[in-house]
């Protein structure tokens, strides 16, 4: 169905369910619904499962406009609250998918029970208000025809299950998988990750070599006589509410806990005396004060420290480090304090995450989605320059493209006589960074917006600016 131009803007990611479809008018995020879809959604609105699912902050915050816009294509038009960022399933934690798949599975055990079902189980259903998952696909729930599977199943297998068994039965990272292929992990894949042995580990014979057996048996047959298929075999609600809390089960003893890694433990072992964190520390806070409430973006959060200090000012704060398993260990942090302000997120800023899917915009790339208000970029910049290769000027202008017109770039340059620097460059050819140089990285600066703070650090090799972009 096509929207008239009226100013909306239509989701790239949200086409695959003709029933509806999610759009934006200015700050509003707005999803139109057929007719079949609108009956579902006012059965489902009205039920105690979705306004207590709601009320936890489970499910989206979700209200239909009344009357609909007349200039909508739609039998109704629904109002989400809006989730602060827009993440992927490849940037997050080992814990942070798991608690994803535990709330899917959660709700969907509650709409079996209220007599809803969901259309599918991907990943992509479940978003972050900082370190709380909430499921945001609305459009997904319909009513529930007893003797039919969960259509879902193969998705969430695919996007939530088979990557948490890659991560704890193999100890691999299971990102890349899922960065690899918008629909998650194929079970030929799977059966060939998981041959000998290992077929033996929890989940694998029934969700791996069970499911794929199963589905190259059923590969001829439509998806309508596998469901008369089931009726007849006596499949029930009961049926469907016991394989949801036997995956869930399997799901909470897929508790994968990372080893300790070379940045596990950076605040101990970096160069920073007491003096210099406390003088970073403070310019960190002062400069986030006064760029005021918004959002901000701390690039190479490692611990947390810094993300911490900017939610002190900010609405909400993304954290992103490149380390798995020092996310992990952050967001469990945060989880357990109960934040809501600050989503920690997997990313290689030289590699950071790409547009993906269909047209390579069904998923936005990193840099679509991460302009800030403020941008803390600590320790990061002699990593980049000289421990990837990238030229000076290019990693400026990613920083500055990263930052709102009008906001702060908060970024550290650790000088060439620096401990870390020097570790970086002893194993460089001589002259293969001419231009690392304090003097050239402030011209830089002095080129992409306007200085309104400097500090150096007391030890003498570290050096702390605020640049309000474009200013």
């Amino acid at each position: 169905m096509t929207i008239p131009d009226t100013g909306v803007r239509v989701e790239p990611g949200s086409f695959r369910d003709p029933g509806n479809r999610v759009f934006h008018r200015g700050e509003e995020v707005l999803r139109g619904l057929d007719e079949r879809s609108a009956r579902d959604w006012r059965a489902l609105s009205v039920t105690d499962f979705f306004r207590q699912a709601t009320a936890r902050g489970q499910i989206v915050g979700t209200e239909e406009l009344t009357p609909t816009p007349v200039d909508a294509p739609w039998t109704a038009v629904l109002r989400h609250e809006r989730i602060p960022f827009v993440s992927h399933p490849y940037e997050w934690s080992s814990a942070m998918l798991r608690d994803a798949a535990l709330l899917h599975l959660d709700v969907l055990r509650a709409a079996l029970e209220a007599g809803f079902t969901t259309k599918d189980g991907s990943a992509y259903n479940v978003q972050w208000r900082g370190a709380r998952p909430v499921f945001i696909d609305v459009g997904s729930f319909e009513a529930l025809r007893d003797g039919e599977p969960w259509a879902g199943y193969r998705q969430f297998c695919q996007t939530l299950l088979y990557p948490l068994l890659i991560q704890t039965h193999l100890g691999l990272d299971f990102q890349p998988f899922l960065r690899a292929r918008v629909d998650g992990v194929e079970p030929d894949q799977m059966r060939r990750l998981f041959g000998g042995a290992r077929r033996w580990r929890a989940g694998v014979p029934t969700h791996v070599h069970l499911h794929g057996a199963m589905q190259a048996r059923n590969s001829a047959a439509s998806t309508t006589d596998v469901r008369a298929q089931l009726r007849a075999a006596g499949f029930s609600r009961e049926l469907a509410l016991a394989t949801v809390r036997g995956l869930a089960k399997l799901v909470r003893r897929l508790d994968h806990r990372p080893g300790d890694s070379h940045w596990s433990d950076y605040q101990r072992t970096c160069a920073y005396s007491v003096p210099d964190r406390q003088a970073k520390e403070e310019f960190v806070d002062r400069a986030v004060a006064a760029t005021g409430p918004g959002s901000a973006l701390d690039l190479g959060a490692n611990d947390g420290r810094y993300a911490r200090i900017a939610a002190r000012h900010a609405a909400h704060v993304v954290a992103v480090e490149q380390d798995p398993a020092v996310v992990d260990t952050l967001y469990r942090a945060l989880r357990d304090e109960g934040e809501t302000r600050i989503l920690p997120l997997v990313m290689d800023l030289a590699d950071p995450s790409p547009g993906g899917g269909w047209r390579g915009v069904e998923r936005a790339a990193f840099a679509d989605r991460a302009r800030a208000d403020t941008v803390l970029a600590l320790a990061v910049v002699h990593h980049l320059a000289i421990g990837r290769n990238v030229p000076l000027p290019e990693v400026l202008d990613q920083l500055t493209a990263l930052t709102a017109t009008g906001g702060s770039l908060v970024v550290e340059f650790v000088h060439p006589d620096d401990p870390m620097a020097r570790r970086l460059l002893a194993n460089r050819p001589d002259g293969l960074f001419p231009d690392y140089r304090r003097d050239a990285f402030e011209a830089l600066l002095a080129r992409r917006g306007r200085v309104v703070a400097r500090t150096e650090l007391p030890s003498g090799t570290r050096t702390l600016y605020q640049v309000v972009v474009g200013g």
